[in-house]
């Protein structure tokens, strides 16, 4: 039975549970203008040399941004996305200097065995690479997290959190996926733990939906023409301008948290001029928030693309994003749902007045779902005092295919294998190019 109780949350969470500040679909802690004062000063502090505009390399005109640091130990080009500039340089700047942070966290160390521990997230818990299984006697290396929930401290892989692409994987030993999901910034730590546990949400979603069958995806589709919401209708009418075919699922999970899959394709694909296919995603208490993140973030994939600037953007990957027969067959695959569509419901979600209220709701969905209590780590550095954290929730789905990584599956993505089976799924049909916000080493 769900807790009628207020709940608690870690001490550090509650530095500023106030009033949202929306602005061109975002909710945060504070102003655009204010992310804006605090961060520019602090840029070069963490190697980013320059944010660039990249929207007029696209046709789409949805605000997209880059963010270049030289020196980095895993993408030294990060992307951001918005509604406006200043949205889109807020989110190429927060994700700089979240890489940063991972990179070189100043951490206490400490090396033991799994079972040697008395509070900690297993990492067999945690999103690996298939096939590959973690011994609890085997020493690894721990940093210290604290329970969303209460503060209580926990002990978390210190691979589950490192972004430092330059250590070998034999220093680390763990096995566990090494990629951004789940680490956040933003304007207080109560926001950054949000904006992670959203995307962990988001892409557990994603690795579910992708076992679905092809009927149950396709029941999935919504249809654009019964979205209200203004700025989600704006970027619509941006797409089709451009010759841009939209297809939207509702991919929400068990767990309650909207969330929306976003593919586009050109409409007539140009063998003279190829595009790329792109898709996005987005996950938000509200769901109108969610749908227009997961349009901003195709139109930030397509533009990842077409810049060809992305340092894990690899040959193959830029070949394939402009095959154009791959891209008719794409297009073909995303018509054949349409007729499945079903009216938008932006009242599914949640809508509170403040990030507190978000997070409470959120950990209800999570604990309703079965899952165990969300940790955070705090890589927050004291001469720059911008909040960062890596989250981590045991059990949940690491990036499937749809985020174009390999997962070894879960207790989740095991438990819809016997559906996975009973009929081909529509994956190959509607994979095309996906959002690359993920590193491996």
């Amino acid at each position: 039975m769900l807790e009628t109780t207020t709940p608690t949350r870690a001490p550090w969470l509650d530095d500023r549970p106030g009033p949202k500040h929306l602005h061109h679909g975002t909710h945060r802690a504070t102003s655009l203008e204010e992310t804006h004062r605090r961060l520019a000063p602090m840029l070069h502090r963490h190697g980013v040399t320059r944010i660039a505009d990249i929207t007029g390399l696209d046709l789409l005109g949805i605000p997209v941004a880059t963010a270049v640091r030289p020196n980095s130990r895993s993408l030294s080009v990060s992307q951001g996305k918005g509604l406006s500039w200043e949205a889109s340089w807020a989110s190429a700047a927060m994700e700089a200097i979240e890489h940063d942070h991972a990179e070189r966290p100043r951490l206490p160390l400490h090396l033991e065995c799994t079972v040697d521990l008395d509070r900690v997230v297993e990492p067999w818990r945690l999103p690996r690479p298939p096939g590959h299984s973690i011994d609890p006697e085997q020493p690894l290396l721990w940093v210290p997290g604290a329970r969303v929930a209460d503060g209580a401290p926990v002990s978390v892989p210190f691979e589950a959190v490192s972004l430092d692409l330059t250590l070998p994987r034999s220093f680390l030993a763990g096995g566990i996926h090494r990629d951004s999901n789940g680490l956040a910034g933003g304007n207080t730590h109560l926001e950054a733990v949000l904006h992670a546990l959203c995307e962990l949400v988001e892409r557990d979603a994603a690795a579910l939906w992708d076992l679905r069958c092809s009927s149950k995806q396709a029941a999935t589709r919504i249809d654009a023409a019964t979205v209200t919401d203004a700025q989600a209708q704006w970027m619509l009418s941006a797409f089709a301008t451009a010759g841009v075919e939209v297809a939207l699922f509702d991919i929400t999970s068990d767990i309650g948290l909207p969330t929306v899959l976003c593919h586009t394709v050109d409409a007539e694909p140009d063998p003279i001029r190829p595009l790329p296919p792109a898709a996005g995603m987005g996950a938000h208490p509200v769901a109108e928030v969610a749908l227009q993140r997961a349009m901003t973030e195709a139109a930030q994939s397509r533009l990842i693309a077409i810049s060809g600037a992305r340092d894990d953007l690899t040959r193959a990957e830029f070949a394939a994003s402009l095959d154009v027969g791959a891209a008719v067959e794409l297009r073909d695959a995303l018509r054949a749902t349409a007729a499945h569509a079903r009216p938008w419901n932006p009242q599914c979600g949640q809508r509170n007045d403040n990030l507190a209220a978000d997070l409470d709701w959120l950990l209800a969905g999570l604990r309703r779902a079965g899952l165990a209590e969300p940790v955070a780590v705090d890589l927050t550095r004291p001469d720059t005092q911008i909040p960062v954290v890596a989250v981590v929730v045991p059990d949940l789905e690491g990036p499937g295919s749809v985020t174009g990584a390999e997962t070894e599956p879960g207790p989740r993505a095991r438990a819809l294998a016997p559906a996975h089976h009973s009929e081909a799924s529509a994956t190959a049909g509607l994979d095309g190019p996906n959002p690359t916000d993920t590193e491996e080493a």
